[in-house]
């Protein structure tokens, strides 16, 4: 969870020009990746509902309709990707292909392939992880679990990776830029197949063929569900009942239980997987299993009183890499704080509630309490399709597809479930983070 601390905050709007220099770390992809057809960025998003004029570079022509979280963003990539750092350039644009690979985004695959060679980086190692370094393809373990299932991470895989014998063992600085660089494109691959976002049409990609859709049972209250969840906000806010932690403790659980119950799109088909992306995948029928399975012990739950992010987490990453630390926590509070006080059509509306249970529920899926919050709020606010759709973007983007991305919020705009992304996308960084640096912190102490 995002919560407000005395600390240093990102603030401030920030306006934009066209120049291309507003996007550091792919800057030079400008003149050869610039769209020349008619095609908008986005296979869901009409390009008249795009206000950002960033020729060629389509990321930024979707989170252009958020300006202030595209700037916070656009700094955080250029801090992992350009600024000082413990891995090479090279390496840095290598583990980007790595983590991206993971959810078949041949979007980043294709673009940080030719980043990898414009800094400098030995063509041989993009004919497949067999080619690459020791030292990198001792990442792929840390890769795929950070991907799909990161409550599997302990403290053992970090020792393992600091104690590599033969000169292939990782620095700790290293590893932490290794780490935030794999849950930062992880997560954003599901961004870029949440959104439906193009490659430029002049970077040669490959379609993708379509997944399987879910029949959603689609009713008159669809219709009515800008209204729905504005209801039941005015609800929530005029109950304030007071919940005993037992029964906090028993919605956590029963949602935690109904998380794996919701499908996400294609459950029942087999994986395809890209012949130009084959090859940078170690394992790559290993995937996302829900959390809590039926007839099956589920892994302690992850009690985020325990370790949180803004005590524990932020304070880690700020001893080992400031900037990072920092930036990263902007891009959380940008995301999770953002609201322009609208649902759909109506305005003058909190919607920090449905904030809330949009980034709770993403971090229930991977195992996370937070004690202080009431899980009954996730069913109030958030219907069926909403949740197949999330569920499909935060752990399995690749199956995501135009019907699931227009079967929910049928009412809302464009630029609202472009926000939802961000939130997707920050949630679930921060949920693997959260893993990852407790892992860490283990092997430190």
């Amino acid at each position: 969870m995002v919560k407000k601390v005395g600390r240093k905050r990102y603030t401030g709007s920030v306006q934009f020009s066209a120049n291309r220099s507003t996007s550091p770390g792919y800057q030079e992809q400008g003149e050869e990746m610039r769209h020349r057809g008619t095609r908008g960025p986005s296979a869901y998003i009409p390009v008249s509902q795009l206000t950002s004029p960033y020729m060629g570079d389509n990321i930024a022509a979707v989170m252009g309709l958020h300006p202030d979280y595209l700037h916070v963003f656009w700094k955080t990539q250029h801090q992992l990707l350009r600024m000082d750092g413990a891995l090479s350039l090279p390496e840095r644009h290598y583990v980007a292909i790595m983590a991206s690979a993971r959810h078949q985004c041949t979007y980043l695959v294709s673009l940080h392939s030719s980043c990898f060679l414009q800094v400098g980086g030995d063509h041989r190692w993009l004919e497949g992880l067999d080619a690459a370094p020791l030292k990198l393809r001792k990442l792929n373990d840390l890769n795929k679990i950070l991907a799909h299932r990161p409550w599997l991470i302990t403290k053992e895989h970090i020792e393992i990776l600091l104690s590599s014998q033969g000169g292939h063992s990782w620095s700790l600085a290293e590893l932490i830029h290794a780490l935030v660089l794999l849950t930062h494109f992880h997560a954003l691959s599901s961004f870029i197949l949440g959104c439906g976002i193009y490659l430029p049409e002049d970077n040669n990609a490959v379609p993708r063929p379509p997944s399987p859709d879910i029949p959603l049972s689609v009713g008159n209250s669809t219709l009515q569900e800008a209204e729905r969840v504005l209801a039941e906000i005015k609800k929530l806010d005029e109950e304030g009942e007071e919940t005993s932690q037992e029964e906090m403790e028993t919605r956590f659980e029963r949602e935690k239980r109904e998380c794996a119950m919701v499908p996400t799109n294609g459950d029942n088909s087999k994986p395809v997987c890209f012949p130009g992306i084959l090859h940078f995948l170690e394992d790559p029928d290993f995937g996302y299993i829900d959390f809590t399975r039926r007839g099956e012990q589920a892994p302690p739950t992850f009690r985020a009183h325990d370790y949180t992010w803004e005590d524990h987490g932020y304070s880690l990453l700020q001893r080992l890499n400031p900037e990072v630390g920092q930036l990263l926590d902007d891009k959380f509070q940008v995301a999770f704080n953002l609201t322009y006080h609208t649902c759909a059509t109506h305005s003058g509306v909190d919607t920090s509630k449905l904030r809330r249970a949009i980034w709770n529920y993403i971090q229930c899926i991977y195992g996370i309490r937070y004690d202080d919050y009431d899980y009954g709020e996730v069913n109030q606010l958030l219907e069926r399709s909403l949740k197949v759709y999330m569920k499909t973007v935060t752990c399995h983007p690749e199956r995501v597809t135009r019907q699931l991305y227009n079967d929910f919020w049928r009412q809302f705009k464009h630029s609202e479930k472009v926000h939802l992304n961000f939130l997707l996308l920050e949630a679930r960084l921060q949920a693997a983070l959260l893993y990852s640096l407790r892992a860490i912190t283990r092997y430190m102490t």
